[in-house]
């Protein structure tokens, strides 16, 4: 018993003197190499084919609102951009009509199918805003409009039973008209795209832009690019959601080089070289929609359509959405928005 602690203290001396050895860090194992031609085929990327399925079966949506003065061509530029007449031109809207007092929204949906994908696309229009004498605060029936439509999708996400597919009225995409002054931003420019940035995909358009020269034109986009940027607003692609490498890349591409995109719309088909071309005529020629040298609307067009409408579908719903859910649930103490029908089933439960 006596010899118990002499032998723990000679150990503890005797494991101060001979340090331990280190032990070597531990290494993760490669992952096995798997030969196909030996194992089999597996069928994992077939996972590409059912989603496309899955999708030409159901469909998707895309929600695109319009912005900017009467005049600037908006409907136009809409119907070139899809090819159809999606916008209020065809819902039997009359040039003669009034301009209306207030800002008003005019939500117009279509269905349109191409190569077997159905899109139901719904263009909303703004028209009165920035057309009267005094267009204070003549944003906020817009942005009133897009949190409404958060506010629908979030109360359908809380339901109980909940729907299998909610109907996503969410505003995915702002085309924002500028004036093809050649001078400077409005003021109403500014202040729209300062207080719509945070709660909508904004892509500044300069309309119109057969009005201006070539060097007129890359100055104008160059002076737009740096009022923007000295009054800290953010358009999309924003820097921040590049989400590796070569997105940054290709963004940063985009926003240096094109934005922002200067564009001629027309829904007028012209013969040139023996081609229909879509083009605005001129007393000096025309005006090819979807020639680059022409102007940049192809440029747009593949962007908004061909290569960034999912990113736009999910910046919606991951970052503005995401945004307005967190702080609507934080202002409702962390509980889901209580709506007339689930205050009254709240009651009776209790």
């Amino acid at each position: 018993p006596c010899a118990g602690p002499v032998e723990s203290k000679n150990e503890a001396a005797m494991s101060e003197l001979v340090p331990e050895p280190r032990q070597k860090p531990a290494v993760p194992m490669k992952p096995m190499g798997i030969n196909a031609n030996l194992l089999g085929y597996i069928g994992i990327d077939t996972i590409i084919e059912q989603m496309r399925k899955k999708t030409m079966k159901t469909g998707f949506d895309f929600n695109i609102m319009v912005v900017g003065q009467s005049g600037l061509g908006k409907s136009t530029l809409v119907n070139t951009l899809f090819k159809s007449q999606v916008s209020r031109k065809s819902s039997g809207w009359n040039r003669e009509e009034k301009i209306p007092k207030t800002v008003e929204i005019k939500a117009i949906g279509h269905v349109i199918e191409e190569g077997g994908v159905k899109m139901k696309l719904t263009v909303i229009d703004t028209p009165g805003f920035g057309d009267q004498i005094n267009n204070e605060n003549c944003w906020e029936p817009i942005e009133k409009y897009i949190n409404e439509q958060y506010e629908k999708f979030l109360k359908e996400e809380v339901n109980i039973a909940r729907k299998k597919r909610i109907p996503d009225t969410r505003v995915h995409c702002c085309l924002y008209f500028i004036s093809p002054t050649g001078h400077s931003l409005r003021p109403l420019d500014l202040e729209f795209m300062k207080h719509l940035s945070k709660v909508v995909n904004i892509i500044p358009v300069i309309a119109k832009a057969d009005t201006m020269t070539l060097e007129e034109k890359t100055e104008f986009k160059q002076r737009v690019l740096k009022e923007l940027e000295v009054n800290g607003i953010e358009f999309y692609p924003q820097k921040e959601f590049d989400e590796d490498l070569e997105d940054k890349t290709e963004n940063d591409k985009i926003r240096q080089d094109s934005m922002p995109f200067a564009v001629v719309g027309s829904d007028k088909e012209y013969q040139v070289n023996g081609k229909r071309v879509l083009g605005r005529k001129t007393p000096w020629g025309i005006i090819e929609v979807e020639n680059l040298t022409h102007c940049e609307f192809a440029l747009l067009r593949d962007f908004v359509i061909r290569t960034h409408l999912q990113d736009l579908k999910e910046v919606t719903h991951n970052i503005h959405y995401e945004t307005y859910r967190a702080k609507r649930l934080n202002d409702n103490g962390g509980l889901p928005p209580m709506t007339a029908e689930t205050e009254e089933s709240h009651e009776s439960n209790l």
